[in-house]
């Protein structure tokens, strides 16, 4: 397994229990499919660099993993259906 760093960006007007929803259902793609979180930092609401969706600001979550290429497959096909999260990005970790 690699180790990636992936972040998601969450819409701004979510309620913190969606946002602690939506971050634990990110952790159990990974999970459910052979793999480690091995870290996770919530950055918080943030001004976005250019307008998504008619957003300014989103909420960032960003996580170090150490997963299957499986699991990733896995969580960019569900990120690309899920309207809570407007931008993701999986890079494997240059360590």
């Amino acid at each position: 397994m690699k180790k990636y760093e992936v972040m998601f960006i969450l819409r701004s007007n979510l309620e913190q229990e969606v946002i602690k929803s939506e971050v634990n259902n990110v952790s159990k793609i990974f999970t459910d499919n052979d793999s480690k979180v091995l870290e996770v930092k919530e950055w918080g609401l943030r001004e976005l660099a250019y307008e998504i969706q008619k957003m300014r600001k989103g909420y960032y979550v960003w996580m170090l993993v150490e997963a299957t290429p499986k699991a990733v497959e896995e969580f960019n096909r569900i990120v690309g259906y899920n309207e809570n999260i407007i931008r993701s990005i999986v890079v494997k970790d240059g360590e």
